[in-house]
């Protein structure tokens, strides 16, 4: 599928369904997007944020555009559970699967200092259900949902494990000789890019201020200093040194190119655009982005659609019950439509994504995940949300998906 096809679908779509999209849209992102993502757990790709707790499951507040699933559709891949929150059992659609999810809150060590922890739930793939693990201090999924690399606590460590899903023990240990704090996979699974620190990059100090204290990233700059490649099958790896600038947060982890061939990771500049990043090759210089990759950003997990044809994008416009994203043209960067979903995390195929998106009624963001279409204005809830009554920004969980 090309742009100009897309183009074409999405507004045949949007004809059938309902009034299209008007040219009225801001193009401004909103600051709300700003405040969900200092709270937001740390990523492959994204600075670890603030503290959160486990969300209650809720029932899902009904809404005139939704369209409500069955828990499991037979033959069509996919499995929603719009009453919980974080799920307790599988949610799917198509070839994604949401593979892991954590939370995560500061666990005091000192008086002054702690550790942003987190708390993983995998998917055992023989029970479809999220068994909780509090072994790891971070969990890499392998395409396949068969394989996860994980890292024990007290980061920075010196061993990268290699865990069975199914069985939930450690098929072998990688030794590694420097200290690694975050992973991430190739597309097709046969290489890890480990990224290295001198010092745990969930350090948190505590900072007192008018509003009472916190537990925040330290100042001074960040420790990473450099990735290790590793190849899963014969755990061999090189490591290629990047130094930290003004620029690297205390933790920006680094990940694969759509390629492979080079790396990538969030790049933080007073003033400057959301989601910037650099490319690295593979021996740690710098290198110019790849043409399909030059306009995506970094806080976005989506990135390229399968095909290659179209770039996922952030929040451009906020309706009281509606969010919607931009999608771009990756080749010149130009906007080819608009699809519903405040954060856009996982392509499922060329025309659906998953999402973040706000519940239906009330004024606070309250986030559920949601099935979304290119063309359409529907949604297809697949998880619940928070409460009511409750705070939304202590309630984030954060997904890991995968190809399974």
């Amino acid at each position: 599928m090309n742009v100009d096809d897309l183009v074409r679908d999405s507004l045949r779509e949007q004809a059938a369904e309902q009034p299209s999209v008007g040219p009225g849209f801001a193009d401004r992102v909103l600051t709300v997007r700003r405040r969900r993502r200092t709270h937001r757990l740390g990523s492959v790709a994204a600075a670890v944020a603030a503290v959160v707790t486990v969300a209650v499951a809720v029932p899902l507040v009904s809404g005139r555009d939704d369209v409500r699933p069955a828990k499991v559709l037979d033959g069509t891949g996919l499995s929603a559970h719009p009453d919980q929150s974080p799920p307790r059992d599988l949610i799917a659609a198509g070839n994604v699967a949401l593979g892991a999810y954590c939370t995560a809150h500061a666990v005091p060590r000192t008086k002054d200092r702690a550790v942003y922890t987190r708390t993983y739930w995998l998917l055992d793939p023989g029970s479809g259900r999220y068994e909780k693990s509090t072994k790891w201090s971070f969990v890499a999924l392998a395409p396949g949902l068969r394989t996860a690399a994980v890292l024990e606590q007290d980061l920075p460590t010196r061993r990268i494990g290699l865990l069975d899903l199914t069985t939930g023990r450690i098929e072998r240990w990688i030794p590694v000789d420097h200290g690694v704090g975050g992973l991430a996979f190739s597309r097709d699974g046969s290489r890890l890019v480990a990224t290295t620190y001198d010092e745990n990059p969930d350090l948190r100090v505590k900072v007192r201020g008018p509003s009472g204290t916190d537990w925040m990233a330290p100042l001074g700059g960040s420790s990473r200093s450099g990735f290790l490649v590793v190849d899963v099958a014969s755990g061999k790896g090189t490591w290629s040194g990047v130094a930290s600038g003004r620029d690297t947060g205390t933790r920006e982890d680094f990940a694969f190119s759509r390629d492979g061939r080079l790396v990538y990771s969030r790049v933080v500049v007073s003033g400057g655009r959301d989601g910037m990043q650099q490319f690295y090759d593979l021996k740690g210089a710098k290198a110019p982005a790849p043409e399909n990759e030059r306009y995506l950003r970094a806080d976005v997990g989506a990135r390229l659609s399968p095909d290659g044809s179209v770039a996922a994008s952030g929040l451009t416009r906020e309706k009281p019950d509606k969010s919607y994203s931009a999608l771009l043209d990756p080749r010149t960067g130009k906007r080819v439509t608009l699809v519903r979903g405040a954060e856009l995390l996982a392509w499922v195929d060329d025309k659906r994504l998953i999402a973040w998106e706000r519940l239906p009624g009330g004024t606070l963001y309250r986030p559920r995940l949601v099935l979304v279409t290119i063309g359409s204005d529907r949604v297809v809830p697949l998880s619940g949300g928070p409460a009511l009554n409750s705070d939304p920004m202590r309630q984030l969980w954060e997904p890991v998906f995968v190809e399974r």
